[in-house]
């Protein structure tokens, strides 16, 4: 005896489904891998993919509420699912355009949520398309009918995924009814979260409009129109502006440079007060020959031949402490952002001193 309260109908539906699992099981791994090496190729960075497949007892309760107006199973098209959560609401467009390219797209049973406008709405703001698995993308000759099994994708931003999910905890829109107070307390917060979910893209937009600007000045050398950030110094690092006087300095033992990232020299250069990059320039301009000085001092009885390319900018930046007057404070607070806080430190700054110390730019 059943243990649902099914009609005939329905426990054929159920009994159809139990012998079908293994196709929704594959179902389910072919559009999951499908859409994971998509977006991995977009290089879009989502907050999650989740899937599900229904389980008996859930199918069952679909069917005893509203069984009669399926005709077959393939009629039920939230069997399997899918629901990818972005940050950001062009990502969701995004993400709909490659479920386009990709799957089959029962255009008269999706549906657009996001266009509702009550404003208590934004939880349920999600991109429904119901799908199906073209036989171009996929197709196993064992398996024929996988084509034919419609499947639900869901698109919504974090935002809108938290919200229904607090919306769904706290039984808001259920069979009680929720008095008016809460209902105003709701739509504040919906209101609050969609102007965020907004701000976001906004803010985002904003950013890296501001950070082509920024490449589109340091690609065209205008340095002096461009503050110094993390973004404005990995693009003017692209131009290796540190490379001719390596050079000069690897000649003095005919050494190899090794490439290394030179990122963590952009606290060093705010720490001596570097704000621009023209400040760069300036400090490249105008004390390149004392760095050289310095280096000649260090390596020329030595017969190193390998040099990190850290060499050029580390001795500019020491010398340009030295000149402004940091003296040997400088010099430790300097090998504490590059080697972390540790006591060599301060023998390593009391050797630079009494290297620098000899040299012309430190008796003028």
């Amino acid at each position: 005896m059943s243990v649902y309260k099914l009609d005939l109908h329905g426990e054929m539906l159920l009994e159809q489904f139990r012998a079908q699992q293994h196709l929704y099981r594959l179902l389910r791994d072919v559009v999951t891998d499908h859409f994971t090496r998509m977006v991995k190729q977009r290089d879009l960075e989502i907050n999650s993919m989740e899937s599900r497949i229904k389980t008996e007892a859930s199918l069952a309760g679909k069917l005893e509420r509203k069984g009669s107006k399926y005709h077959d199973l393939l009629d039920i098209t939230d069997i399997f699912g899918i629901r990818i959560i972005a940050f950001y609401n062009e990502d969701v467009d995004r993400i709909a355009s490659m479920a386009e390219n990709l799957f089959e797209i029962d255009w008269p049973n999706s549906v657009d949520k996001r266009k509702q406008h009550e404003i208590t709405s934004f939880g349920y703001n999600s991109l429904h398309y119901i799908c199906r698995l073209p036989k171009s993308l996929y197709f196993n000759p064992d398996y024929p009918e996988l084509n034919e099994i419609r499947f639900e994708l869901q698109m919504r931003t974090a935002l809108q995924h938290v919200w229904s999910a607090i919306q769904h905890d706290i039984g808001y829109k259920t069979d009680i009814e929720t008095p008016n107070e809460y209902h105003r307390d709701l739509s504040r917060l919906a209101g609050m979260l969609e102007l965020a979910d907004n701000e976001f893209s906004r803010i985002r937009s904003s950013i890296n409009n501001y950070r082509r600007r920024m490449q589109g000045l340091v690609q065209s050398g205008k340095f002096e129109e461009v503050e110094l950030d993390v973004d404005s110094f990995r693009s003017y690092l692209s131009k290796r502006p540190f490379e001719k006087l390596n050079r000069r300095i690897a000649a003095i033992t005919q050494a190899e440079i090794q490439e290394v990232s030179l990122l963590q020299y952009l606290g060093v250069l705010r720490l001596i007060g570097i704000k621009t990059l023209g400040d760069i320039e300036r400090m490249i301009r105008d004390n390149s020959d004392n760095a050289y000085q310095l280096a000649l001092f260090q390596l020329g009885n030595t017969d190193i031949d390998i040099l990190s390319e850290s060499v050029g900018l580390q001795n500019l930046c020491i010398v340009y402490a030295l000149k402004s007057g940091g003296g040997k404070k400088a010099l430790v607070d300097i090998f504490n952002i590059l080697n972390g806080r540790q006591e060599q430190n301060e023998t390593l700054a009391s050797i630079i001193m009494e290297q620098a110390a000899r040299l012309s730019f430190m008796n003028k």
